[in-house]
């Protein structure tokens, strides 16, 4: 008999496609997590709308509204440990996190990067790719850990660079590739994880 499904946070700071690619093959027969909430940093991200219109929880909390990158991460954690989550996935959640809020979490949150890691760390990743001349890109599911970019790789696909590639022609062919990548990942770290916390 399986368990219950693992209830998962997703943090988002913009549109949250990853974000719904999540919540649909959540409502999957036999998917073995559920999106209990999404989180945001910015009150316009249009994934919070988007959810709310799907019945989700949904949390925002402005990192204006805090002095400083730990007391944000500290309110930000408070929240998250009273939805009684499992898993934390970060689903273009713009914020460098401290450990205030990756410690409590670890070996249990992750992240999808656009760039094949370890490659193209932080930002303008599909930029960079051309500029290198490589041959191909993709997207990596990895843990977060203390470092930006840096957790054990749980997952990654690739695509070819074409001719011709400009940064957003690239960036839309990888966020395909994100989309399924993700939930799949997603799936097969909840599935393994044990029953209780």
């Amino acid at each position: 008999m399986p368990g219950q499904p693992k209830r998962v946070g997703v943090l988002i700071s913009g549109t949250g496609s990853n974000m719904k690619a999540l919540v649909e093959a959540s409502r999957k027969p036999g998917c073995p997590y559920q999106v209990a909430c999404v989180v945001s940093n910015k009150a316009d991200a249009g994934g919070i709308a988007w959810a709310q219109a799907e019945g989700i929880p949904t949390h925002v909390l402005s990192h204006r509204n805090f002095p400083t990158r730990e007391a944000f991460d500290a309110a930000l954690n408070g929240y998250l440990q009273s939805q009684q989550l499992d898993i934390i996935a970060c689903a273009g959640f713009m914020r460098i996190m401290t450990p205030v809020l990756i410690s409590p979490w670890a070996g249990r949150m992750l992240n999808i990067h656009p760039s094949l890691l370890p490659k193209y760390k932080g930002l303008r990743t599909h930029e960079r790719a051309l500029a290198a001349g490589d041959a191909e890109a993709g997207c990596t599911v990895h843990m977060v850990t203390a470092e930006l970019d840096d957790g054990p790789v749980l997952g990654q696909a690739r695509v070819p660079v074409l001719p011709g590639d400009t940064p957003e022609t690239l960036a839309a062919r990888v966020l395909r590739e994100e989309h399924k990548l993700y939930p799949s990942i997603l799936a097969s770290f909840a599935g393994t994880m044990p029953a209780s916390r």
